[in-house]
């Protein structure tokens, strides 16, 4: 196994139990693994170019270092994903850093969404 397919098989882990913890209702539990499986399918785009995969985790920060080409229409909605990163881990996160407290049924399908979406994406790229 590739180490992209490394990246990717912890991104698919991050997803799976994403999923899971959707189906129980807990949806600040949902957001954090959806982040994690984004930046892990990116960062198996970076292994599958021969780059050294860098110890970031902000969506703004990661994307720099991938092309629009890669990423095409899925950059606004992964830079969503970094208001999920701290307050979705700890309780004494910023106040304020999400607008209505924890995140919401809608907040964890919208982070599902967009961690699914990127992780096939990723997944064509790396197995061409």
């Amino acid at each position: 196994m590739s180490y992209a397919e490394n990246w990717l098989g912890f991104a698919r882990q991050d997803l799976q139990v994403a999923e899971l913890v959707m189906r129980e209702g807990l949806f600040n539990q949902v957001c954090f693994p959806s982040q994690q499986c984004a930046e892990k399918s990116l960062k198996a785009w970076l292994a599958k170019q021969g780059k050294n995969i860098p110890r970031i985790h902000q969506m703004a920060d990661l994307l720099t270092l991938i092309p629009e080409s890669v990423i095409g229409n899925f950059k606004e909605r992964l830079l969503l994903l970094d208001r999920f990163y701290i307050p979705t881990r700890y309780p004494d996160a910023l106040p304020g850093s999400l607008e209505d407290g924890l995140p919401s049924n809608n907040d964890g399908e919208e982070a599902l969404g967009i961690a699914r979406e990127i992780l096939k994406r990723i997944e064509e790229i790396v197995q061409e």
